[in-house]
């Protein structure tokens, strides 16, 4: 099991085949995907077939980058996921933020926690200069997200979507957090400059 980092109550390591049942489990939670597809659960065949393998294979692409399983410390239960990875046509000084967790889940900090240890390894280990994230206008819980983990709105967009999604007539927003604006952050919060790399908990 390749572990990408650890916080106080979640491991984020790669996913393996073994993962197929749990994820789509995950993808075929109609609350889960409201935001996504609009409640639509994506096909197990699809997820064995085309999401999984993409998981892997992305792996190899830029090191420690990709789509990472989220385990919950306490319980070693798979919770969800979390993207850190460059967007289409972009090379590792920028990298894309997601996150998918199931419901039991939500209301805890998880989101939080795990992105903002995503944007310190990114920053501090994997020559990151800047994160951005996405959602939905009317997706709160993820913007909220997105702020506490120390993004800042960016813009507001519109796109095309193959699903009928409530609340998609408002558009998507963008945030992004830079290097240079979290470092500030950070020796702000700590009175110094942040950990040099390795002293943090990724691996």
């Amino acid at each position: 099991m390749r572990v990408l980092l650890e916080t106080e109550r979640l491991v984020l390591r790669r996913f393996t085949e073994a993962d197929a049942e749990d994820l789509a489990d995950l993808d075929g939670d109609p609350e889960v995907m409201r935001f996504i597809t609009g409640g639509r659960p994506t096909p197990r065949d699809v997820i064995r077939a085309e999401t999984l393998p993409r998981f892997i294979r992305a792996y190899g692409r830029f090191e420690g980058f990709g789509v990472w399983a989220a385990i919950e410390r306490a319980t070693r239960e798979f919770i969800g996921w979390f993207e850190f990875y460059p967007p289409e046509g972009r090379g590792p000084e920028e990298a894309e933020l997601g996150y998918r967790l199931r419901p039991s889940a939500w209301g805890k900090g998880y989101a939080t926690e795990g992105s903002r240890a995503l944007i310190r390894k990114g920053f501090i280990d994997l020559g990151v200069r800047r994160v951005v994230a996405q959602t939905m206008v009317v997706n709160a819980a993820s913007r909220r997200v997105m702020e506490k983990a120390g993004l800042t709105y960016v813009r507001t967009f519109h796109q095309e979507w193959p699903w009928r999604i409530e609340g998609e007539e408002h558009g998507d927003v963008e945030y992004a957090l830079t290097k240079a604006d979290w470092e500030r952050r950070e020796a702000s919060r700590s009175g110094g400059p942040p950990d040099e790399p390795g002293t943090n908990r990724g691996r």
